[in-house]
């Protein structure tokens, strides 16, 4: 029996990580001074979900601007601490999908990782849901009618603060992510086991991805909250932006 497929839709980036010592202030201006010490680099944004799904799970495609390369999220970040000490981002014209001309009968769920950038914009995203019976949405945009088809909406609680007040039937199809405090679904709260976050950076991405990598395997959006906060709290005890294992609590 063949894996049901996934498609993700969104824009993406290069997650770079600058990792500096700084031993002292400039004297003219009052600004650490860094001292390069190791980079690293990874796809960022829908790139890094569809990097996380295939850790786990083959059966993903992604569309996405074909640009992603150019356009950059740099962290500098303190080499001992991992205290970050600024966020350069480079290059924002990702262009837009032709949403009209996805495969979506292709694919068994559809997953739209909107990071507004420019990519999808409501009306992308209304036609997206509305062709398609399994929609999963994660989107910086404020939640609205235009995602009424959707099945699921994966939001934080800021994202979440944002777009109130939100529709009583956008409100059963929010899953809302709580940090340390796990996740809630339809009044259902899903706690997570406290840990030392050392970087907090792609947990979104992380969470998603096992959200819809289990949902893929089992069809039951309750296990996979469960699954998906497993699979955050195992990336933010990594710094920078780690691809995720399957974790070993998961039945």
């Amino acid at each position: 029996m063949s894996r049901p497929r996934i498609l993700i839709v969104g824009e993406s980036c290069r997650d770079v990580f600058v990792y500096c010592d700084a031993s002292r202030l400039d004297p003219a201006i009052p600004v650490p001074v860094l001292h390069v010490l190791d980079q690293t680099e990874n796809p960022g944004m829908a790139k890094n979900v569809e990097r996380n799904i295939k850790a786990l799970y083959p059966a993903c495609d992604i569309v996405t601007n074909t640009n992603w390369r150019d356009i950059t999220k740099t962290r500098f970040m303190h080499d001992k601490t991992n205290h970050a000490f600024v966020r350069v981002d480079a290059g924002h014209a990702v262009g837009r999908a032709d949403v009209h001309s996805l495969p979506l009968a292709e694919y068994d769920i559809i997953a739209i990782s909107d990071y507004d950038k420019g990519f999808l914009d409501e009306n992308d995203m209304r036609y997206i849901c509305e062709h398609h019976d399994t929609v999963f949405v994660d989107t910086k945009k404020p939640v609205g009618d235009f995602l009424g088809a959707s099945l699921f909406i994966k939001i934080n609680e800021k994202e979440y603060q944002r777009s109130c007040p939100v529709s009583e039937p956008l409100q059963r199809r929010i899953i809302m992510t709580k940090a340390e405090r796990g996740a809630e679904f339809q009044g259902e709260s899903y706690p997570v086991e406290q840990i030392e976050v050392k970087d907090a950076s792609g947990a979104g991405d992380s969470f998603f991805a096992g959200l819809l990598v289990n949902y893929a395997e089992t069809g039951d959006i309750r296990d996979a909250i469960r699954f998906a906060n497993l699979c955050a709290s195992q990336v933010v005890q990594h710094r920078g932006v780690t691809s995720i294992e399957r974790p070993r609590d998961a039945t």
